[in-house]
């Protein structure tokens, strides 16, 4: 069997365990995307013995996290499926998030304790990140700076804890994955800015543009905000926290042109990117495919 598959299974029999049958009314609801996390624990430590277990906690916690915050940011859309909070309710996902985070603490618990201290820690920061993005929305926000710094815990540091796990299960105690996995989730999550401006609802398996009616000004919008002429500002500040009709959508999609904004903004990835990579060694060429597949991704 396929080693994802394998996560996947490990998953099905933690949600097994629950022995909850009303768990098991919202399971087949639970979707895996792109499972960047367990590609990369399993690109640095191939042969370890718990690396699928230390995946499918990794995938536990993340799926908690979605599930938290898709509440908070009220979506409707999930990798192209309704949301379950759309669904089912927010109490419902709410707790089913809950359970999905103790679920994953109780099998983290058996099997490091240098794991579970780097994945608690993880989910600090993950949490810590959310309350900071809570906070940034409540106004449009162009500090570059900060922005960096919600997305290095709200994003990057369940992918930055995955590498130095998978690092420590092969072997190596160096801060050299766990500088990978930083970097490599910094761009994935500016990379999700991009695509948010640049593409439309089927392309990205949510609807496009929302992040602006969320109240996330994201790097481009900062980036345009700080390029614009006062009259422009004030019209994009305008549209902060509102559903946004075409011809708005047209309006900054031109201003993004006009102004060269997501070029701008792609350096700031590629500087990220560098960052990964210099830290790598030639026998991490399964890393470098991950960073370009997550470069040149649509979605």
């Amino acid at each position: 069997m396929d080693r994802l598959e394998l996560v996947k299974s490990t998953i099905k029999g933690y949600f097994d365990d629950l022995g909850n049958s009303v768990f098991d009314a919202f399971r087949d609801d639970f979707s895996f995307g792109k499972m960047l996390r367990s590609k990369l624990i399993f690109a640095i430590a191939p042969d370890s013995a718990y690396n699928i277990k230390l995946c499918a906690i990794i995938e536990l916690i993340h799926f908690a996290s979605l599930l938290h915050d898709d509440v908070i940011d009220d979506s409707t859309l999930r990798r192209g499926k309704i949301s379950i909070n759309a669904k089912y309710g927010n109490k419902n996902a709410i707790m089913l998030g809950d359970i999905l985070y103790s679920k994953a603490f109780y099998e983290i618990s058996t099997i490091d304790s240098n794991l579970s201290k780097i994945v608690a820690d993880s989910v600090l920061k993950l949490s810590l990140g959310e309350l900071e993005d809570v906070e940034l929305s409540k106004s449009f926000n162009i500090d570059e700076n900060k922005y960096l710094k919600m997305v290095e815990y709200k994003t990057a540091a369940l992918i930055e804890a995955s590498a130095e796990c998978a690092g420590i299960l092969k072997g190596d105690h160096s801060d050299k994955y766990k500088i990978y996995g930083n970097a490599l989730g910094i761009a994935f999550q500016i990379i999700d800015d991009i695509l948010d401006v640049s593409y439309d609802d089927s392309m990205i398996g949510k609807n496009s543009f929302s992040d602006l009616k969320e109240g996330k000004a994201t790097l481009p919008y900062i980036y345009l905000y700080n390029k614009m002429n006062t009259k422009d500002r004030d019209n994009l500040l305008s549209l902060f926290k509102k559903s946004l009709s075409s011809e708005e959508i047209a309006w900054i999609k031109q201003k993004m042109q006009e102004y060269d904004i997501l070029h701008e903004v792609k350096k700031v990835v590629d500087e990220y990117a560098s960052k990964a990579i210099s830290v790598l060694g030639s026998e991490d060429t399964k890393l470098e495919m991950i960073l370009k597949d997550m470069l040149d991704r649509e979605f």
